[in-house]
């Protein structure tokens, strides 16, 4: 028997199977991806990060007299001013419109009103008919739109729809936002 086969069934010389466990040599595939992922989504970022060193340790190495020449060369070849300045302004774009875009969780809450602001959707329409609006088919249509729009028994509604006929005005939406 080899250290990675293991036995299954009696274990002896009964014509049983013998299993190579494979996964313990290999690299699991998953990482490997999730690694790749992670190179290529942020593949500008290594690029500029590397030119960063690069240009700080080329700028370590300058003494006076070339920085002197690189000023010299700078003032009197505009195109070549101009192409790096595009160069560095199009690569900040770049970068600016690729990255990943921050997610913020919003804590949220719910307000409960009170008890008797409660419109089950037979009373919501039973109110209906009480008003007078609407004719059975529309009562109807109503039933039928309470029915599939999922509002459960557990509904409520403005203080100023309870009345009968309903407080139509602006003191009465001044009052439904001040209750919430």
């Amino acid at each position: 028997d080899g250290a990675g086969e293991s036995r299954i069934g009696g274990g002896g010389g009964d014509g049983s199977v013998g299993v190579q466990n494979r996964q313990t040599g290999s690299v699991n595939l998953k990482y490997v991806k999730l690694g790749y992922h992670y190179l290529i989504s942020n593949l500008l970022t290594f690029c500029l990060l590397a030119l960063a060193v690069v240009i700080s340790v080329e700028a370590s190495q300058m003494n006076e007299d070339d920085l002197r020449q690189l000023w010299i060369h700078l003032q009197h070849n505009l195109v070549s001013t101009i192409i790096c300045t595009a160069i560095l302004v199009s690569g900040l774009t770049v970068y600016v419109m690729t990255r990943a875009r921050p997610v913020y969780m919003v804590d949220f809450s719910c307000y409960l009103p009170p008890d008797h602001l409660k419109a089950p959707s037979t009373g919501f329409v039973e109110h209906s008919r009480l008003i007078g609006y609407f004719d059975d088919d529309a009562l109807e249509f109503q039933r039928m739109i309470l029915q599939r729009s999922g509002l459960g028994e557990e509904t409520y509604v403005p203080e100023a729809m309870i009345h009968v006929p309903p407080r139509i005005s602006m003191a009465a939406a001044r009052e439904e936002v001040e209750q919430v």
